[in-house]
Formats: C-alpha cells, structure tokens, sequence
C-alpha cells in the first residue's frame, strides 16, 4: 500500500491530527489482503512529517537524490519509508 500524500493545515498542526491520520492508514493495510507494507516518499526538507513516520514505526528504505534539476542544483533529497505489516 502506498501512502501518497497526507497534510494537515497550519493552524491544526501539533494536535496529533497527523498521527491520527496514518494509524488508520496503518489500520487500513493491516485489513487489507495480500498487504505486506505500507511505503511513502518524503523529502529532506519535511522533517516534522520524518520524525512522525518513524514515530509511527516507518523505518528507512532507500534514500536518493531527487531525479530533476532542481534535485541536482539543490541537492534534494527523497526518502522512502516502509512500514512492513505482520
């Protein structure tokens, strides 16, 4: 199961409305058939959300440089996360 994107607006930040929000995305895969993980992509820049995703469990998968030219000019890094699921 992929995570695509998940947001939470401004000013609800910091009431654990994000955690919330992949628990039950975590909950969701556990019911899923077949589901072995749960993976995401994050850059280098999101550090709350990195710090909520291995809160979470999420471990590092991989780590590469963005595939653009700002991601080469700029050094950009992605990181993609797996939760793998019992």
């Amino acid at each position: 199961l992929a995570l695509k994107r998940m947001a939470v607006r401004k000013d609800y930040r910091g009431r654990g409305i994000a955690a919330a929000l992949g628990r039950t995305a975590l909950a969701f895969a556990r019911q899923q058939r077949g589901c072995r993980a749960v993976v995401l992509n994050t850059v280098m820049l999101q550090h709350e959300a990195r710090a909520l995703y291995e809160r979470l469990g999420f471990r590092r998968h991989r780590h590469y440089l963005l595939p653009t030219a700002y991601g080469r000019l700029a050094n950009c890094t992605v990181t993609t996360y797996r939760y793998d699921l019992p």
